[in-house]
């Protein structure tokens, strides 16, 4: 297919988009548009492209959405947003999982994109990728002949994993308030920053203001707010582990999403390594596994680059329905 080629990055706020303009080439032109500026997908890929890329005509497309796809169609979960991307009128286009992108960025990922949480340098195995944003994506990445088929998952939706009894008082104070069934991503999101603050106030007996997640995390001179923080950061290690034990991803587990980047001291000096590692019976196989924070600007759009260059190059690459 002709370049440019379009990728995207479609979350439940923000769309992001870039041009690949050459083969190997890394994503250019990149812009962030705001999802509620626009009536749908094809809306924003049309406002896009006459811009900030020009007016050009992609060759071939590859969009991440925030949400399930199957086939040509995608409904994002955290925003109104379906249909097909038939619709965009474009030749080629593939269709992924938002964090199924994330996955495909990792082995074109080094040097500053990247900082360690803990564990060895990360391997060449199968490895895990999840992330805290507007919602919580999880997704894995497994080695084969043709270099490297992205899993996607909807593994933010298990039940939310409580370890020590602080975690269980802050599930009971949710279900208190009417949350018959509380799931990772109710606690590890954006939003989630806002309702583990609230719970940890019933947990506490104190009045509390419902604040947004950007002043959670800017008042870290605030007791609640800090614990919130602490007590993130310690849900998101035994989730992390959880991921790594199910997908067996001795590759490393890769941290991504738009909350972490924001607290990396917190999550260094926190709970979440020792948590990761806290299993009964498998300690050493989780404390021999690589925890990578992602720091690079729009890693999914690499990712979605990277998997429309293999797709075309290898149109045969297994496929996961």
């Amino acid at each position: 297919m002709s370049h440019p080629w379009l990728v995207a990055d479609i979350g439940g706020t923000n769309a992001r988009f870039g041009l690949v303009t050459a083969p190997g080439g890394r994503p250019e032109s990149v812009a962030v548009l705001a999802g509620k500026d626009h009536d749908g997908l094809p809306e924003a890929v049309a406002a896009y492209l006459a811009d900030h890329a020009g007016g050009v005509r992609p060759g071939a497309a590859c969009l991440a959405i925030a949400g399930p796809v199957e086939g040509d169609r995608y409904r994002l979960t955290n925003a109104g947003w379906s249909g097909s991307v038939r619709d965009l009128g474009i030749p080629h286009v593939e269709l992924l999982n938002d964090f199924e992108a994330l996955a495909a960025s990792l082995p074109h990922l080094a040097g500053d994109d990247l900082v360690s949480l803990g564990g060895p340098e990360p391997s060449q195995g199968v490895k895990a990728v999840l992330g805290p944003g507007t919602g919580l994506g999880v997704a894995g990445l497994v080695p084969v002949a043709e270099g490297w088929m992205p899993l996607p998952g909807e593994g933010g939706h298990v039940t939310v994993p409580v370890l020590d009894e602080r975690d269980r008082e802050i599930v009971r104070a949710l279900h208190s308030e009417g949350a018959r069934h509380v799931v990772a991503e109710h606690l590890l999101s954006g939003p989630g920053l806002t309702r583990l603050h609230h719970a940890l106030a019933l947990v506490h007996g104190v009045d509390a203001p419902r604040l947004a997640p950007a002043d959670i995390v800017d008042r870290a001179d605030d007791p609640l707010c800090a614990e919130t923080v602490e007590v993130f950061c310690g849900l998101l290690g035994t989730f992390a582990g959880n991921v790594a034990l199910t997908l067996g991803a001795r590759g490393g587990v890769y941290l991504g999403g738009g909350v972490l980047p924001r607290i990396v001291d917190r999550v260094l000096t926190g709970d979440f390594r020792r948590r990761f590692e806290a299993t009964p019976t498998l300690g050493d196989y989780l404390s021999a596994i690589a925890t990578t924070l992602i720091v690079a600007p729009q890693p999914a759009l690499t990712g979605a680059a990277a998997w429309l260059a293999q797709r075309l190059a290898t149109p045969s690459i297994l496929e996961y329905p």
